[in-house]
């Protein structure tokens, strides 16, 4: 991803942080990746970089990098990055989150007292449990399993474990525990967050893989019925991560929140 430069730096937190496009005038966009880490956002970032100030932090614990031991919950990273965003004197902020990183994205939200946040793009996002609509239980999955829930062309995708070199295979399984750390009781979900949507007054664009089943659309649907302005694009042929088997329809879709939306809003 091309970048201004990558350094450490203080909210709350030591973070990793890459950043590009901090040109005078342009829009800042934070850029969440979820569980799988900062390459299932890498596209996204890499796209809106020309246009818009990229900020894209790897969440503390992922890629090898620390996590301190108060770092318990979403709601850490949310506070962490809305004071990011404050410290930076950055307003008129576009979050995208992908799944992990949409829940962060909608935590952020609810928690923007000083209303820096003008739009939310949550991508097959978890956070909320909605009735009827289980999310599947990663932990449980085993690796095969969980790409065939994962993607809609698994077989193109699918990278079986123990062909990766150590270094590799001991990044995901960090990555993993701090996923058990931050998400793993209650799993996947905050439960007073999908009451709290409601008086979130930014527009929210939640953009879903059809053949997603880890969260399916119908989860997707009732994710975005909870917010005051919520709206569900639902990307053909595409499953968790339509960023990356569909990125010129996720993109645009994308590119267009961004241009509508911006200068106002907040939490009502």
């Amino acid at each position: 991803m091309p970048t201004d430069h990558i350094s450490q730096v203080y909210a709350d937190l030591p973070l990793t942080l890459s950043e590009a496009g901090s040109g005078t005038g342009r829009r800042p966009v934070l850029v969440l990746h979820g569980g799988g880490g900062p390459a299932t956002v890498a596209g996204i970032a890499q796209h809106l970089a020309p246009t818009a100030h990229t900020l894209v932090p790897v969440h503390p614990g992922w890629d090898g990098t620390p996590r301190p031991e108060w770092l318990t919950g979403v709601d850490d990273l949310a506070l962490a990055y809305l004071h990011l965003l404050q410290d930076r004197g950055l307003e008129d902020v576009l979050v995208v989150g992908s799944s992990l990183g949409g829940w962060i994205a909608a935590e952020m939200a609810v928690r923007d007292g000083g209303r820096r946040i003008s739009g939310l793009v949550l991508v097959d996002a978890v956070g909320v449990r909605v009735e009827g609509e289980p999310i599947a239980d990663y932990f449980a999955l085993e690796p095969r399993a969980a790409f065939e829930l994962s993607w809609h062309e698994p077989d193109r995708y699918y990278v079986d474990p123990a062909s990766l070199p150590a270094d590799q295979l001991a990044v995901r399984q960090g990555n993993m525990a701090t996923m058990r750390v931050l998400a793993g009781e209650p799993y996947m979900h905050d439960p007073k967050l999908l009451r709290r949507l409601g008086r979130v007054r930014v527009p929210a664009l939640l953009i879903w893989g059809e053949s997603d089943r880890i969260v399916t659309p119908g989860y997707g649907a009732g994710y975005a019925g909870a917010f005051a302005d919520g709206r569900l694009e639902v990307v053909p042929k595409a499953g968790h991560l339509p960023q990356i088997e569909q990125p010129e329809v996720t993109f645009g879709l994308i590119d267009e929140h961004l241009r509508w939306t911006g200068g106002g809003g907040g939490v009502g």
